[in-house]
């Protein structure tokens, strides 16, 4: 049996700092974009991807891999999404398992409505408070925790959720 490496004291301080970062920006996030949109950022962010991919679409199961969620709980946030007229889904015509999300003109005239005040609270939230330096670290060290996350090797061993 592996003996357990605890955490030192600097280690303790940094993810203590990432734990509460993270469920303060979290909330915040989630506030701005509810009272502005009615939806909580995870919603937004499906939106988001649907308007950066080709023709407003992408399959379910890639937005699920990108958005690092669930199969179900992406579908039921899309079910949410088409109840507001903001998404459609359509059957793949090659795969009949899969289908695809579709951002409707009615949803990318949402995201152009909302996305100035979230941009401003991302901004005030974190890069306002960062030098770029900084901000090429953060970026750094976010893709390395991911790293670790998707490796097939690595910790994340009960699974990825997008492939559950």
């Amino acid at each position: 049996m592996e003996e357990t490496r605890w955490l030192n004291a600097e280690e303790q301080h940094a993810w203590r700092a990432y734990c509460n970062a993270s469920a303060l920006l979290e909330d915040t996030l989630d506030q701005q974009l509810r009272s502005t949109m009615g939806v909580p950022q995870l919603y937004y962010a499906v939106m988001v991807r649907l308007s950066e991919s080709p023709g407003r679409r992408l399959r379910m199961t890639d937005i699920a891999e990108q958005l690092k969620i669930s199969r179900s709980r992406l579908t039921h946030m899309v079910r949410r999404l088409e109840e507001e007229g903001w998404v459609r889904r359509e059957d793949c015509p090659t795969d009949k398992r899969s289908q695809f999300a579709v951002l409707t003109d009615e949803g990318v005239t949402a995201l152009e409505r909302t996305a100035p005040g979230h941009v401003s609270t991302v901004r005030a939230a974190v890069f306002d408070h960062l030098t770029a330096e900084q901000t090429r670290c953060f970026a750094e060290i976010c893709e390395t925790i991911l790293g670790a996350l998707t490796d097939p090797h690595g910790p994340a061993t009960t699974g990825l959720p997008w492939r559950r």
